[in-house]
């Protein structure tokens, strides 16, 4: 099954905009995308997509039919079509996932160096001790002596080394594979991060990222005019992957139909941080909330964005720094 990458994905939503805000209807832009397309797997996708659509189905419906695109880009899509802005949502969509690239390619750049370097490390280690140590200790017992101490310990585990090579390099192969194939696949490193985030995805800068996510498509609907139950479930279809981000939007949404108003029901439920929170309350008194959710969405966003970038200069240092220790 093909899946589009993150700058495949950000040229199409960018083109399609500019088709829409030039008055072409959606399957007359997707064909005409789809005669302009130089990559021969995508054209046929594209040409499927502008038959369903001309058939009377949604552009999210399309591009959930052709499966090869990202559950956010469906999902925001739907929310776009669904408030009358699906010009706004393609836009959004191709900023986010130009951004998402940039980012990939940040982060490959600074895993990839240590990565190799520390490779080289060890095996520059497992030599040492396993081939170059037995030497010395070879001299030290032709003069009547013998390695003791630290030394002696080293000599014990390059010994150890030595006996496990088989297993080490296979462990190193498998490392250099998954390294390599999470490095250069997007397919691979979609799966990986997709296991992982089902499992830690709501955590750290994971969170922050779907807490992003969520106040844009929340942010999306309140500004269209949406009842904020419907804007609710919509900005919930974006986090699926995350069952307890899911969780938290289901008893929002329960606090919202017992009388609640957002605000503190995702204060409550933790759905948003507690100065989002504020800020909406702060937003709703004045009658301006969809704007302030605006303006939420976007400092979130920012603050992913930054916390990612922190998070990723911080990989080569550490690298390099262990990889020091070991030398020493």
């Amino acid at each position: 099954m093909m899946r589009l990458s993150n700058l495949q994905t950000a040229g199409l939503c960018r083109e399609l905009a500019l088709l829409l805000h030039a008055g072409v209807s959606v399957g007359d832009g997707l064909s005409l995308l789809a005669q302009e397309e130089s990559a021969a797997a995508l054209q046929p996708v594209l040409e499927n997509m502008a038959r369903y659509t001309d058939e009377g189905g949604s552009l999210a419906g399309a591009m959930r039919e052709a499966a090869c695109f990202p559950g956010y880009v469906c999902g925001l899509v739907e929310v776009g079509e669904r408030s009358g802005r699906t010009e706004e949502a393609l836009q959004a969509l191709a900023g986010y996932y130009d951004a998402r690239e940039q980012m990939d390619r940040r982060i490959r750049a600074a895993l990839l160096y240590p990565s190799v370097l520390m490779l080289v490390m060890l095996v520059v280690i497992v030599v040492l001790l396993s081939r170059v140590l037995p030497v010395f200790n070879d001299v030290y017992a032709s003069l009547g002596g013998e390695l003791t101490g630290l030394a002696g310990g080293l000599l014990t585990l390059g010994l150890g080394l030595d006996a496990a090579m088989p297993v080490l390099c296979a462990v190193l192969a498998i490392v250099v594979v998954v390294l390599g194939a999470f490095s250069v696949s997007g397919g691979f490193r979609q799966k990986v991060l997709r296991i992982w985030q089902k499992r830690w995805g709501d955590r750290g800068i994971a969170r922050r990222l779907s807490d992003a996510r969520f106040a844009q498509a929340l942010s999306m609907g309140m500004r269209s005019g949406l009842p904020m139950e419907e804007s609710l479930d919509l900005a919930q279809g974006l986090l699926e992957e995350v069952p307890a981000a899911s969780a938290r939007c289901r008893a929002c949404r329960s606090l919202l139909e017992e009388g609640c108003d957002l605000a503190q029901a995702l204060r409550q439920t933790q759905v948003l941080p507690a100065s989002a929170c504020r800020m909406l309350a702060l937003g709703v008194r004045s009658g301006s909330a969809d704007s302030v959710m605006e303006e939420i969405s976007r400092r979130l966003a920012r603050e992913a964005d930054q916390a990612l970038e922190d998070r990723t200069a911080q990989i080569e240092p550490a690298m390099v720094l262990v990889c020091s220790l070991m030398v020493a």
